[in-house]
């Protein structure tokens, strides 16, 4: 039960910060998430062992090129397809290597297109056809969090089948399946109160955000795994990091990102 408070009171603290930030300005927003990019930056490199003051740099100048003050969309869309690549690169290692091979090189790539493109993307989602929605990325951000919240109270509660025992003990099929319908009965309510988008859009953002949430938390699970750490940080009393947080929606953002330039240009 204490686990319990001191994990609803510190994630409470969470959304209120990104909600309020939300509906202030873009750069409030850009400052926002350049701030735990920041953060979850630190904690990735402690988990890789890598120290470099040139990620930050790199941080900050794709932040403010591709996100705050894009010089070419061109840019974004080919950062974009390297982005899901890597991404889908780090599930294969998830799925059949004992070990993520991360020597220096790849370390920097993971580092530009897996956590800093997850940053990126985030902070693009909100822009659609040149307006600023900030409905849309709170809802991405529901989306994520039922998934999360209702795979863990299935888990927990009705769980019988491991998903992949050895990354996650305690993930099960039952709880992946109680976080699709977590998350596509938030999308429903979400369509309800806002007029963003048609309810299967809804749908498809909710299945996309479970399944690429959950191998981003996967992902994240063997990086700590290979550390021989429990928590990424200690920041957030009861939920670790800002990476264990944030490892889900930083992973599925490029993937939600890519549907929702899909949807609008077939619209």
């Amino acid at each position: 039960m204490k686990e319990l408070i001191v994990r609803t009171i510190s994630g409470l603290l969470y959304v209120a910060i990104i909600v309020f930030s939300m509906y202030t300005s873009h750069e409030w927003l850009m400052l926002l998430f350049l701030i735990l990019a920041g953060v979850t930056l630190t904690e990735f490199l402690r988990l890789v062992h890598l120290k470099s003051y040139l990620a930050y740099a790199l941080l900050l100048i794709f932040m403010y090129f591709l996100s705050y003050d894009i010089f070419d969309e061109n840019a974004i869309y080919l950062y974009l397809i390297l982005t899901c690549f890597v991404n889908l690169f780090l599930l294969k290692d998830v799925l059949w290597t004992t070990k993520i091979p991360m020597f220096e090189k790849k370390k920097y790539i993971t580092v530009i297109f897996y956590v800093i493109s997850g940053f990126i993307f985030l902070t693009l989602i909100p822009f659609q056809q040149g307006d600023f929605f900030p409905k849309l990325i709170i809802g991405v951000f529901i989306l994520i969090w039922s998934n999360d919240v209702m795979a863990y109270m299935v888990g927990k509660n009705f769980g019988k089948h491991k998903l992949i025992e050895r990354i996650s003990p305690n993930k099960t099929v039952e709880g992946f399946l109680g976080g699709i319908a977590g998350s596509m009965l938030a999308a429903f309510i979400i369509f309800k109160f806002t007029e963003l988008y048609d309810l299967w859009v809804w749908i498809c953002l909710a299945l996309i955000a479970s399944l690429f949430g959950t191998i981003g938390d996967l992902i994240q699970s063997k990086f700590k795994r290979q550390a021989g750490v429990k928590d990424s940080g200690s920041l957030m009393p009861g939920h670790g990091g800002l990476y264990d947080r944030l490892d889900s929606i930083m992973y599925a953002s490029p993937f939600l990102y890519a549907f929702l330039l899909i949807v609008d240009y077939v619209s």
